[in-house]
């Protein structure tokens, strides 16, 4: 299907073709749709570039600073259809030293370079392992495909018994973004925050300046919406970087599940406000049907500045750190095979997301003081990085057919020209779907021991399956084993199907990560430790029959669905629909949504669980913090791309001010 959406872009714009330019035309609109912007705003941002003044004493200074010779990396053969992000005109290398390293270009990374490059008041250089995005990359409907590509890091955890039975040699499947732009280049898009009450709660832990009335103005100052209905809301913002839309692709069945929430008695409500426990239709990071990463808000029209450097495959492997003071120096990192080191004057910020920052720390002789002594490595400081890490933990499986037609996706009927030309020209059709996902809601379980309206599941409403692209890609996405695939979603793939998903939004179970060894291209060792809390599945099998009791209603029933009854082989000895049956299904689909957290938890200095302190200053060590999603302390009602946007720009305000930077 990849090759088939190239193609399919490609031949669309030799048919629009009716002057001689006209294909170069398309193209060039084709390459503007993927960066995010127009030809008015390219022009506008050009002018802008000329209007800099010449003269600036930082960057007068980085320019005598000497330069570091970069080998040549290996080509790249899909360059052609990459962003790039070259150094600056004057700069024949990165210097041997910045005010300023950023490790890591993802979701948080993105916003800190561009904000402490603002104004031109510091040197900034950002070094992101992977590569830059693609055009394909800007196709939401392509999500599961990327996860499975050189654009991420493709993390398994360590077996552990009764969990992801149903993967591929039963281990769970974690990808991370490994792009400039991080895990925001191949996720599914989702914009969501959190509640009041999850914030709220972190700030009761010691985290001063982290309650929701305090980190909502950096939610709105990142945002652009334009979200129907929500244009006077002043929960959004409008004239921020990263565009929040409605996806412009929706199915019949996407007004189904909101009418019968309805029934069962849920709100329609905007769920990024602070009244937002209920059920509405997906608030995505889309600008006119394609994908708005991180590094396309915040990075792709700054990469001209003179004072910001980004070198892309270019891999930290360690924090270069005094063990006398404790502070940071600087970083040593691989390209190209070569290894190099450059200084920073001021800080070393780790933005490398909940696993990287994790395993740099350690690497660099910050963590667990016996762990790390078992591997020899000297320990400056002893802290507890890696013991906590929480996640979202779902279950994909529970899929329902339909006696009618045209009401899903299915995947012959997407990858055709017409639909690339809708995505290319318009900015519409399924190629824009968030693959299949439509609608999200938050309900409180009959489970639930909380007081008020606080919910423990999150409901994802889909108006597709595992069997709507003949298990080619979301099965093989989250490495659903073939056999299984086979048995079970295989005889649906000539009938309508569609899947509701649960999402375990406060798990009671937590996992933890180790070093493997000292190699620092080995992944490290990680421990989901899913569903060890009887309370998780408790919850889990309580949602499953809230959904259950959702399909009965009569938006679901006009269309004939009901509930594909083929039993996971492992769990024939159970009969089907009784809560054993589904504690054995969720155990082998139980399936990340890719949220880790905690791994570099933020709280106070009596908090001995925690890493970086409230100003993510990593504790005991001068000049180096963690700014990413592995600083939340506490699990939130939210998909972790927001949230690791608003860490970015509060981070990069308390640097600017920790620096006379404003």
């Amino acid at each position: 299907m990849l090759l088939k959406v190239i193609l399919c872009l490609l031949v669309a714009s030799v048919f629009t073709a009716n002057e001689d330019n006209a294909l170069d035309e398309n193209l060039t609109s084709l390459f503007q749709l993927w960066q995010g912007s127009s030809t008015n705003e390219t022009t506008r941002r050009s002018r802008d570039l000329v209007k800099i003044p010449g003269k600036n004493l930082i960057v007068d200074a980085m320019l005598k600073t000497p330069m570091l010779q970069l080998y040549q990396t290996n080509p790249d053969i899909l360059s052609i259809i990459r962003d790039h992000y070259n150094l600056p005109k004057g700069f024949n290398g990165p210097l041997v030293e910045y005010d300023f390293i950023i490790v890591g270009a993802g979701s948080a990374g993105s916003v800190l370079a561009s904000r402490l490059s603002e104004g031109r008041k510091a040197s900034v250089l950002l070094l992101e392992a992977g590569l830059e995005e693609s055009m394909l990359t800007a196709v939401p409907m392509l999500a599961p495909v990327l996860q499975t590509t050189d654009y991420v890091w493709p993390y398994l955890t360590e077996h552990q018994p009764n969990v992801c039975l149903g993967m591929v040699n039963e281990r769970c499947f974690w990808p991370r973004g490994r792009a400039v732009g991080g895990s925001s280049v191949v996720n599914y898009m989702i914009y969501s925050r959190g509640l009041p009450e999850d914030w709220d709660r972190i700030a009761a832990l010691g985290n001063y300046g982290w309650s929701y009335k305090e980190i909502l103005p950096y939610y709105i100052k990142s945002e652009r919406a334009n979200l129907k209905g929500l244009y006077d809301s002043p929960w959004h913002g409008r004239n921020g970087e990263l565009t929040v839309e409605d996806v412009p692709f929706r199915s019949k069945l996407s007004k189904s599940i909101l009418d019968a929430a309805k029934l069962l008695g849920s709100r329609l409500v905007d769920y990024n406000s602070p009244d937002g426990f209920g059920f509405s239709y997906i608030q995505a990071t889309i600008k006119g049907g394609v994908r708005m990463s991180s590094a396309k808000a915040f990075l792709h029209r700054h990469k001209k500045r003179k004072n910001l450097h980004i070198l892309t495959n270019s891999q930290v492997t360690k924090v270069l750190i005094d063990p006398v003071t404790k502070t940071a120096q600087g970083v040593e990192f691989y390209r190209g095979g070569v290894k190099y080191q450059i200084k920073a004057k001021k800080e070393v910020i780790l933005s490398a997301g909940p696993i990287e920052s994790p395993h740099l720390l350690m690497l660099s002789g910050i963590g667990p003081k016996t762990h790390l002594e078992s591997f020899g490595i000297p320990v400056i400081k002893d802290l507890p990085v890696g013991q906590i890490l929480y996640d979202h933990i779902s279950f994909l499986g529970l899929v329902f057919s339909l006696n009618t037609t045209k009401i899903t996706i299915d995947e012959k009927n997407i990858g055709t020209i017409q639909n690339a030309l809708d995505l290319m020209q318009f900015g519409e059709g399924p190629m824009t779907s968030l693959t299949g996902v439509e609608t999200l809601g938050y309900i409180k379980t009959n489970v639930s021991d909380e007081i008020g309206e606080y919910p423990d599941i999150e409901i994802l409403g889909s108006c597709g399956s595992f069997a709507s692209d003949k298990g080619k890609y979301v099965a093989k996405g989250i490495r659903m084993s073939e056999s299984l695939y086979n048995d079970v979603y295989k005889p649906l793939e000539k009938t309508e199907s569609f899947s509701i998903i649960m999402m375990l939004l406060h798990p009671k179970s937590y996992g933890y990560m180790r070093l493997k060894s000292t190699n620092p291209f080995e992944q490290p060792a990680l421990y989901g430790n899913y569903l060890q809390h009887p309370k998780d599945m408790a919850t889990l099998l309580a949602s499953i029959r809230y959904i259950q009791k959702l399909v009965n209603t009569p938006p679901f029933q006009k269309y004939g669905a009901k509930i594909h009854r083929k039993k996971f082989p492992n769990c024939k000895e159970h009969v089907f629909d009784s809560d054993s049956y589904w504690e054995c299904a969720i155990r082998t689909l139980s399936s990340s949504l890719h949220h880790q957290i905690s791994t570099c938890r933020m709280g106070p200095e009596s908090d001995s669980s925690a890493v970086v302190d409230p100003e993510l200053r990593v504790h005991g060590i001068n000049n180096l913090r963690v700014v990413d999603s592995s600083i939340i302390p506490n699990t939130t009602a939210a998909h972790t791309n927001a949230p690791a946007i608003m860490i970015g720009e509060k981070g990069a305000d308390m640097i600017r001010s920790t620096w006379n930077l404003n």
